[in-house]
């Protein structure tokens, strides 16, 4: 075989690594019906009421073999707001808190993955709400990597938990009578694209 033959079949061998390497991680779309963002707060220090958001769409890309790697981008519609009551869902949308009409979208997009366990991570990244973005950290808990039994492909689960001030993204309208510290609980489900 020619030297420069050889040349040319390394260089393709290489560039074919590269390229599976690049795209280790595989993809999984998060599954809106097992999905949820609630959300916490005191109401003058009596209740703790939460509200949930049940309309997220996105992806986690999953590296399993350096899950350090991994990245997570979702992002929900703030008119599927849901207290159970539908009086304060309509008073959430205004410009007292969220302002739908102005700032109809959240998004999270991770920046970093610290791996704190062998089911557990640090997730930081860049958390939109009402216009304004911040840096969060979610801590994230791998609940199982299987098989669905039912949708025949592999399934992530994850429940992820942070708390975050409402004033940081300017929705600070009645504090402290209703509490600026709002804690965030997250499950997920993924399938495997």
């Amino acid at each position: 075989m020619k030297p420069i033959f050889k040349s040319v079949i390394a260089a393709s061998a290489l560039a074919l690594f590269a390229s599976a390497s690049a795209f280790a991680a595989d993809v999984y779309k998060i599954e809106p019906n097992h999905s949820s963002v609630t959300f916490q707060y005191t109401h003058f220090g009596f209740s703790h009421p939460t509200g949930k958001f049940m309309n997220a769409v996105g992806q986690v890309n999953l590296d399993k073999a350096d899950p350090s790697k991994s990245s997570v981008e979702v992002s929900f519609d703030i008119a599927g707001v849901n207290t159970g009551v539908p009086a304060l869902d309509a008073h959430l949308k205004t410009a007292d808190f969220f302002d739908a009409a102005k700032f109809p979208t959240a998004t999270f997009k991770s920046t970093k993955v610290e791996v704190t366990g062998k089911d557990t991570a640090k997730v930081t990244g860049d958390l939109t709400i009402h216009g304004v973005t911040k840096p969060v950290t979610l801590d994230v808990k791998l609940n199982k990597l299987d098989m669905h039994p039912m949708m025949k492909k592999e399934d992530a689960g994850f429940t992820a938990t942070a708390t975050i001030k409402r004033s940081d993204f300017g929705m600070g309208a009645y504090v402290p009578a209703v509490s600026d510290q709002i804690d965030l609980y997250i499950e997920a489900e993924t399938l495997k694209q």
